[in-house]
């Protein structure tokens, strides 16, 4: 099936996932950080100060979103998608009126929780379920909402926000998001789609369904963690901390905010290109390779100060982001399974969201208390190098056990279709 049959074909479902991804924007660093500013001027906060706030209201969406990822596994989608899309209006305008910094804190917190979080999630849970052959070219697909977003909002915001100021936009988010996104997002994620229609020569054997409980025991579950909680670590950090990055090097903030644009188109391209490469090789054996770069990147953040090298680290830094959006939504799925992929999914989404608290309340106490940004970042590039090599061992091991896994479905006789991506990585461990 070509590109263009696949997303006729599944015009709906994909339209969705991405409209989901798209209006996570509102929870998301970038754009929360577009109030950075205006925030700390009311407030009367320092960059350590709402780097620390911003943090605690980052790690309680964290810690509340396990408790509600159980939902993906008994309710619908759209049911979810409804409930999310009207909390998340309800955030924005506790952000258009908080006058103290516990109501900042408590819209903080729910933006964080069902922007980036439930949203994200559902998008993620939804499609990997209703895709199993082509799981990697529909992730590819709906993250394209996500940096769809990155590249438009920024612009949207500052034009809106020259007009109405920052809280009135705030507003404007909350009364788009109940006329437009409510009723596109219900209606687009109301039915849901049977993996099991693709035709007979593209599906592939079923993956074992772990538990919630298998899962966490697993090694291999938090190896691979230590290399999937590096992008919205380090992507948070230099998106939060954007103006203050300008300033040290002295690059105008327009010419930066434009690098965004080109970061955007980067991520689009090479998550469509992962896509296919998850489908043809899959997510596992992609991991050695979608965090070199983002070394790079941070290696050109940390060394060259010229203006052009804004351009250079927002292509590498594209590139990861291209990758790591469509490779992580296939990964979980394709090691565990999708009975129970809403709460598997609630704790990795916690997880990455835990990252992204910390990496700018840690950088903002450093850069407080005197420790180089830059030399930050270059340490954020050498921990991208070394989980890589990591990440290698565990693609070789992986791959050593789904020959076992092939052999032993041989000897029995059982027909495997590219199985080498639809097996357990390892024993369950009990």
């Amino acid at each position: 099936m070509d590109f263009l049959t696949f997303m006729g074909r599944n015009a709906r479902w994909l339209a969705g996932g991405f409209l989901l991804c798209f209006f996570s924007s509102f929870g998301q660093t970038f754009y929360i950080s577009l109030s950075n500013g205006d925030i700390r001027r009311e407030f009367d906060l320092s960059n350590g100060d709402f780097g620390l706030i911003y943090m605690a209201a980052t790690l309680a969406s964290a810690a509340t979103l396990p408790a509600l990822g159980w939902t993906l596994d008994r309710f619908k989608a759209w049911q979810v998608a409804v409930v999310t899309v009207l909390c998340l209006a309800l955030a924005t305008a506790v952000m258009s009126f908080a006058a103290s910094l516990p109501l900042l804190l408590l819209s903080l917190y729910l933006l964080r929780l069902f922007g980036q979080g439930m949203m994200t999630e559902t998008a993620m849970t939804a499609t990997g379920r209703w895709f199993a052959a082509n799981r990697g070219r529909a992730m590819a697909i709906i993250s394209l909402g996500f940096h769809v977003g990155t590249g438009l909002f920024p612009l949207v915001f500052v034009l809106v926000a020259g007009a109405l100021g920052w809280r009135g936009t705030w507003l404007a988010c909350g009364a788009f998001l109940l006329v437009v996104a409510l009723p596109v997002v219900a209606f687009t994620m109301l039915k849901d789609r049977d993996p099991q229609s693709e035709p007979q020569s593209k599906r592939r054997p079923d993956v074992p369904d772990w538990t919630l409980a298998e899962v966490v025991r697993s090694p291999t579950f938090w190896l691979v963690s230590t290399a999937v909680l590096a992008p919205p670590f380090i992507g948070t950090t230099l998106f939060f901390h954007q103006v203050y990055l300008t300033e040290l090097r002295g690059w105008s903030i327009e010419v930066f905010a434009a690098g965004f644009a080109v970061m955007s188109a980067t991520t689009v391209v090479f998550a469509l290109v992962c896509g296919g490469l998850v489908d043809r090789f899959s997510a596992v054996r992609l991991l050695p390779f979608f965090l070199v770069p983002m070394a790079l990147a941070c290696f050109v953040v940390f060394g060259v100060t010229a203006t052009a090298s804004i351009f250079v680290f927002m292509v590498l830094l594209g590139i990861s982001n291209g990758f790591s959006s469509t490779l992580l939504g296939a990964l979980w799925p394709e090691l565990y399974g999708t009975k129970h992929l809403g709460s598997v999914r609630s704790v990795t989404v916690a997880l990455m969201v835990l990252a992204s608290a910390l990496g700018p309340g840690v950088t903002g106490v450093l850069i407080d208390r005197g420790v180089s940004y830059p030399l930050q970042i270059g340490a954020m590039g050498l921990y991208c190098v070394a989980i890589s090599v990591v990440m290698a061992m565990v693609a070789l091991r992986h791959r050593a056990a789904v020959s076992r896994a092939q052999g032993l479905h041989d000897h029995a006789g059982v027909p495997t279709e590219r199985g080498i991506d639809r097996v357990d990585p390892q024993p369950r461990e009990r």
